[in-house]
């Protein structure tokens, strides 16, 4: 099938990318230097986008039949695996006089962001053009959608808040072990 018949044509597709190439280069810059991140904290973003993805389903829900269902149940399957795969590739360092807590995103992850941004686009035209085919109502997939991007999101805060506070724990047992060897009491803060 090709462009024109979706209503797009070669300015869509320049477009698109265009704009992958704009935000590819924002989040390049965006993600070359560490930033400061408090283990206190990343609660807020989970909870943020599981009230923004609850909102977003009640305020239409789809048609509750076993196929949209089982859609449902994929994408957000799909999210959590995307999630946690995510929140791996997140590189997190621990100061070890400070235990301050860092971040970055690695150039593995920027690839598995720029992949998963591919596939979504490449299967976009795939699934509007058979999902007639498959039967599911289009409310299911744009809810499943919905479902696979608040999933990958919570799932990636997760893996990382319970990554930082293993290695921040790590952090504070070893400096405990240096202090308890050298003969002076640990400084407890």
């Amino acid at each position: 099938m090709d462009i024109a018949s979706h209503g797009g044509g070669p300015g869509q597709t320049y477009g698109m990318v265009i704009t992958v190439v704009v935000v590819l280069g924002v989040l390049l810059l965006r993600n070359r230097r560490p930033r400061k991140l408090r283990v206190e904290m990343l609660w807020l973003r989970p909870v943020f986008f599981a009230f923004i993805v609850a909102a977003t389903l009640a305020a239409a829900p789809p048609p509750v039949t076993l196929l949209s269902l089982a859609t449902m149940t994929l994408a957000l399957a799909i999210g959590i695996a995307l999630g946690w795969q995510r929140g791996r590739f997140m590189r997190i360092d621990v100061d070890p006089e400070t235990h301050a807590l860092t971040s970055r995103a690695s150039p593995v992850g920027m690839i598995f962001i720029l992949a998963i941004l591919a596939l979504r686009i490449g299967l976009r035209d795939v699934v509007m053009q058979s999902r007639s085919a498959f039967g599911i109502p289009t409310a299911a997939i744009t809810d499943g959608l919905v479902l696979l991007l608040g999933a990958m999101i919570i799932t990636q805060s997760l893996e990382m808040w319970l990554r930082a506070r293993r290695l921040l724990a790590e952090a504070q047992a070893a400096k405990a072990g240096l202090a308890a060897a050298s003969g002076n009491p640990p400084i407890v803060r």
